[in-house]
């Protein structure tokens, strides 16, 4: 897979970290950390150094309960932030948003790659004009689960009979806008739609998402469901973080979504040396 400059070699057993950079004032982990373009630059810097293999940038929090902001506000957060990260690194740029016009100016601004929370089908565009503005300028997109509506199943078997089925109507809705299938990612969207038991569930249905034949994205880092197992604060779920990363890294996903990127990259490696060992 091609994201920006760089190829992304996902037969070679190697784990791939895009490191979070909100530029928010609410976002649920780090909301205000880095919503001046200094702080946002430092910042980045800091991930590059650390190991990030992509940088993904969000103008606006997703978190649950979240004010929704307008078009422009969300690009004037964000498009000083890519400009200067165009300029200082070569790492992909991912751009963290829902709204197609917003895509459509970051992409041609020379983000790399979208990531949709909506995964191309947000109730509020019905003519997918998100799925098409991607394959207008041919990028990556990570396809999310998320639902209108929230997730109540009895067990991973009804779960897993309605997630498996609206993932792929997204990679449908993906593949109607002709989005070439070398550009899509699955992310299982813990924490959308979802209550603590489908959050379990979403995980362990990443060994089913990998059968659809594209590469998965595991965006976990901090979450609720962390906090729901082991009762800490979002500011002490690291361990937590790496803990569902590595265990995804055995389910098969690829890509993983965090905010410390150094803990989360040294702990992917070391699966990944054990996964990768033959005699």
């Amino acid at each position: 897979m091609i994201i920006g400059s760089k190829n992304f070699d996902l037969n070679n057993g190697h784990s791939y970290i895009m490191g979070i950079l909100n530029v928010t004032p609410d976002s649920f982990s780090d909301g205000g950390k880095y919503s001046n373009i200094d702080a946002a630059l430092k910042q980045a810097q800091q991930m590059v150094e650390d190991g990030a293999d992509i940088i993904d940038i969000g103008g606006e929090s997703t978190r649950p309960g979240y004010t929704q902001i307008s078009v422009e506000e969300e690009l004037g957060r964000i498009l000083p932030v890519i400009e200067k990260l165009k300029v200082n690194f070569d790492t992909p740029i991912s751009v963290d948003t829902y709204k197609w016009n917003v895509a459509d100016v970051v992409l041609n601004a020379g983000a790399d790659m979208i990531n949709d929370i909506w995964g191309l089908d947000y109730p509020e565009d019905p003519e997918h004009e998100m799925a098409k503005v991607c394959a207008k300028y041919d990028v990556p997109v990570c396809v999310m689960h998320n639902n209108s509506e929230k997730l109540d199943c009895v067990n991973a078997e009804e779960f897993n009979n309605i997630f498996i089925p609206q993932l792929q109507n997204r990679i449908n809705i993906a593949r109607e806008a002709r989005i070439r299938d070398e550009n899509i990612i699955l992310d299982p969207g813990v924490g959308f739609a979802k209550g603590l038991n489908e959050n379990k569930w979403s995980i362990l249905a990443i060994k089913n998402l990998k059968d659809l034949g594209y590469p998965v994205l595991l965006g976990i880092s901090n979450k609720s469901i962390i906090g729901n197992i082991s009762n800490l604060p979002v500011g002490e779920r690291t361990e937590g973080t790496i803990a569902l990363n590595v265990l995804g890294r055995t389910y098969g996903s690829d890509f993983f979504r965090v905010h410390d990127v150094r803990s989360n990259k040294r702990a992917l490696e070391i699966a990944d040396a054990i996964m990768n060992c033959t005699k």
